[in-house]
């Protein structure tokens, strides 16, 4: 009886504690949601700040590597909000057209006996299209307050880091301080790579979907590459947002539908050439992750935190993944979330 009593409370245990976690990543995400994105920018930034206050006051150190840092958000956020501006202006000034054709379409499913062309003409139409485009625009306009808080907790704890490691390495927390500092270099190296390779994957898919556009013939040819370039950050979503989008308007544009499944087919092509096959090349086998698990992730967050949950489930999973490493009793973790029959990050030491 304790026996059993024994095992059910050690299945019990990790399962309540992780719902408990969840529960309060869900309720606290107003702290959460900034903290994590903080910590995420500490890791990608670091080796520049400590590269400067090497070589000047660590304040001034600071505020230079804040500066680029606001720099590069600022340029990625406002490609997003010059194409979605470009394409909402477009939209409402041939709402009338865009509407005739799809009213068409739907009469057209109707005669085919396609009994989701109803629906679709309830909710998917003009007016839906513009709201959905304006609440996304929105949402990035009131990202201000966000990025405030991020920012504050960037530059504390750009200030902390190396007090923060001092502590690590002290005799009182050992042996999970050197864990935590060899856990943390590799978690720092791996997103910065992951950052680089997914940069370079998102501007090389802007600038083929920028040139297929032009190609084709495509309206807003370079709103679509922005907007392609900027989503390619949240993986699976983003690029199925970047590639439906054009292919609605291709409908309207082209009142074809050969000419619709042509651009929607090219659009796909490219984010398989630059998703499937240059970044995996380019990323090698060090951040190799389930697929599976990369999408797992980017839904679970998306529906923890929304649009920033999106963006930040893989950078996530892939701090998780290193810190199971490091531990027998949840290495299997890390096994399993690596894909391709990668091997995870070797165990410390002993």
């Amino acid at each position: 009886m304790n026996r059993a009593t024994s095992a059910n409370g050690s299945i019990l245990n990790p399962i309540v504690t992780v719902i408990l976690v969840l529960a309060a990543l869900y309720v606290a995400h107003s702290v959460f949601i900034p903290l994590t994105f903080a910590l995420f920018v500490i890791a990608l930034v670091w080796p520049l700040q400590a590269a400067l206050q090497k070589r000047m006051p660590k304040l001034l150190a600071l505020f230079i590597t804040l500066a680029i840092t606001i720099f590069v958000v600022l340029t990625v956020s406002s490609a997003v909000l010059w194409g979605l501006s470009r394409l909402v202006q477009w939209l409402i000034a041939n709402a009338g057209h865009y509407q005739a054709v799809f009213n068409e379409w739907s009469q057209w499913l109707d005669e085919q006996g396609i009994a989701v062309a109803g629906p679709l003409t309830e909710l998917f139409n003009v007016r839906w299209l513009s709201g959905f485009l304006q609440t996304l625009m929105k949402q990035f306009n009131s990202m201000a307050g966000f990025l405030t808080l991020v920012f504050v907790f960037v530059m504390l704890g750009l200030l902390e880091v190396d007090d923060f490691n001092e502590r690590l390495r002290l005799p009182s927390v050992q042996p999970m301080g050197a864990t935590m500092l060899r856990a943390n270099r590799m978690i720092g190296t791996k997103l910065r790579r992951f950052m680089v390779v997914r940069s370079f994957a998102s501007v090389l898919t802007g600038l083929f979907v920028w040139s297929f556009s032009l190609l084709a013939g495509l309206e807003l040819a370079a709103a679509w590459g922005a907007i392609a370039f900027a989503l390619n950050y949240i993986p699976f979503l983003g690029p199925l947002i970047a590639t439906i989008f054009p292919t609605l308007f291709a409908i309207v544009q082209f009142e074809s539908w050969q000419t619709a499944v042509t651009v929607f087919l090219c659009l796909n092509a490219i984010q398989f050439i630059t998703g499937s096959y240059i970044e995996p090349r380019v990323t090698g086998s060090t951040l190799t992750i389930s697929p599976f698990a990369v999408v797992f992730v980017v839904f679970f967050f998306s529906f923890l935190w929304g649009l920033q949950g999106a963006f930040i489930g893989v950078p996530i999973l892939i701090a998780v993944v290193v810190y199971c490493a490091q531990f027998p009793s949840t290495r299997w973790l890390a096994v399993l979330a690596a894909g391709g029959g990668a091997q995870a990050d070797p165990p410390p030491e002993s």
